[in-house]
């Protein structure tokens, strides 16, 4: 399981998720409208839930219906081209 960052980020992006990451598994590169969570790196540890004031990050399994095309984005994000944390 990984979580994910749905559609309350999008052009918010408050970056209090990516301070509490004890991985730094969540990503933005310059030109992004929300953050992503790589699936590969984060260990489920769920601090980055209750700590986003937007309550848009949600266990994969408990992503709202309305918002499932996130978890795909979320999954085929370049984290390859990015950078871990807040880089807009």
């Amino acid at each position: 399981m990984t979580y994910i960052i749905g559609k309350g980020c999008v052009d918010v992006m408050d970056s209090s998720c990516v301070d509490v990451c004890p991985v730094d598994c969540i990503y933005s590169k310059p030109g992004d409208n929300q953050l992503f969570i790589n699936p590969e790196e984060c260990i489920d540890c769920a601090a980055c839930e209750p700590v986003c004031p937007e309550k848009a990050i949600f266990p994969e399994e408990s992503v709202p219906e309305d918002q499932e095309v996130f978890i795909k984005l979320n999954y085929e994000y370049d984290y390859d081209n990015s950078e871990p944390g807040y880089n807009i």
